[in-house]
């Protein structure tokens, strides 16, 4: 078997498999485009459905990515007492706000409103009322409520170790169509995937700040206005990433890079997974930096290939955009080294779990078939990542992981710096 996460290239392709070939699988009128990260690429696909088959050639989601702001960067940890801290990455601008969608669309001039409610019934009539109109909806569920990604439950928990991930983890995913089984969404998949209509809602009740939100879009201007959007989105991306927050902002590689070995610091990773849980960390390094997994991957590989796009829409800077676009896909090399060290391929234990991760991936891709194969998957994952957490299959490399975080913190300076160039 190949490198499961080994290129960008090729998980692209599995993932967005749809955009190349002849045609996209249609279920309800809807064209399931697949795609790479879950924001970008149901804003990308609901686009596309209001405008024709033409919107996936004149918008793609790299495009979408750099109109909305492009890049983040961020480290943070999820921690529930007497649980494994939960290791989170940013790579997306605004990466730890829900208003991405909105600001975006704002910036292309598309019309859209948006739904809350207090009431998970109010809402969950609200959507079937949309959805019968023939309406899109982004919705916001928490993933380890909504089920189909198989993350665990934390009744499943009680001695078995495993990492808590309810509240934790949520991304906009697109409704599209209401069946006798339940609510059809897109998250990336290929083919048909639905979920029980009482079980969404409660996916969507589980955080209070994106509780029953909803994100109805009804129009989109004829000619949009992407030369303006572009130059706006680089702006946006080196404000952010030259902001000067440790936590937010390219600073944050550098401090994950210090706490990697800082044996004081009560949140340096030896104190803190010394005793325990290493293997989930491990393997939350290597499933947000890689393409593979629930997240998309660090996205400066479709960041290069937004600045390829806009390049032409940039006049004379057009030339600093392709130079810029090769500074960020050297980064993505340098994360990719990182995963590689984080979860190595040549430690057979580590290598099984990212074929497990890329087979839930793919079993999500292909839709309610392969409810049965990703839910095995699944449950081996998880119970192999709390025998690992107990007694690692391997000691970590540490002092390497360390040094190839500080190799991104400064390849990626390097890349602002010349991203700036675009904006003069």
């Amino acid at each position: 078997m190949a490198r499961t996460g080994e290129g960008y290239a090729t998980a692209r392709a599995a993932l967005s498999g749809a955009r190349t070939g002849p045609k996209p699988v249609t279920d309800a009128g809807w064209a399931l485009r697949g795609g790479l990260h879950a924001e970008t690429s149901n804003v990308t696909n609901v686009l596309a459905h209001l405008t024709g088959d033409t919107a996936g050639e004149r918008l793609s989601e790299a495009m979408l990515l750099g109109v909305g702001g492009g890049l983040g960067a961020g480290y943070m940890l999820w921690e529930i007492k007497g649980q494994t801290p939960n290791l989170f990455l940013g790579f997306r601008y605004r990466w730890t706000f829900h208003d991405w969608a909105e600001r975006t669309m704002d910036r292309l001039g598309v019309g859209y409103q948006v739904k809350t409610t207090g009431s998970s019934k109010a809402a969950a009539s609200t959507l079937q009322e949309q959805l019968a109109e023939g309406s899109a909806v982004l919705v916001v569920p928490d993933r380890q409520v909504v089920g189909y990604w198989h993350l665990p439950a934390e009744p499943a928990l009680a001695g078995r170790g495993r990492p808590v991930f309810s509240g934790a983890r949520r991304s906009p995913v697109v409704a599209y169509a209401a069946t006798d089984d339940g609510i059809r969404l897109d998250d990336r998949n290929l083919a048909p995937l639905t979920v029980d209509a009482d079980l969404l809602a409660d996916a969507r009740a589980r955080v209070t700040s994106t509780k029953n939100r909803m994100v109805v879009v009804h129009t989109v201007p004829e000619t949009l206005p992407l030369a303006e959007a572009a130059r706006a989105g680089i702006a946006d991306c080196v404000a952010h990433l030259d902001a000067k927050a440790a936590t937010v902002s390219l600073p944050a590689w550098g401090k994950w890079s210090r706490l990697v070995t800082d044996q004081r610091n009560a949140k340096g990773w030896p104190k803190l997974y010394g005793k325990a849980g290493m293997a989930t960390t491990l393997l939350s390094v290597w499933e947000h930096v890689e393409p593979a997994g629930l997240t998309g991957g660090n996205l400066r590989d479709l960041y290069a290939d937004f600045l390829d796009e806009a390049a032409p829409l940039l006049g004379d800077a057009a030339d600093a955009a392709t130079d810029a676009a090769q500074q960020f896909r050297q980064a993505a090399r340098l994360w990719h080294e990182v995963a590689e060290t984080a979860l190595p391929w040549d430690v057979p234990e580590y290598a099984r779990l990212r074929e497990l991760v890329a087979t839930i991936s793919a079993g999500v891709a292909a839709g309610d078939g392969a409810l049965a194969e990703r839910a095995e998957a699944a449950d081996a994952l998880w119970d192999l990542v709390a025998e690992y957490d107990r007694k690692p299959p391997a000691e970590p490399d540490l002092a390497q992981l360390s040094a190839q975080i500080q190799a991104v913190y400064e390849a990626e300076r390097e890349a602002v710096d010349a991203l700036r160039h675009v904006l003069r």
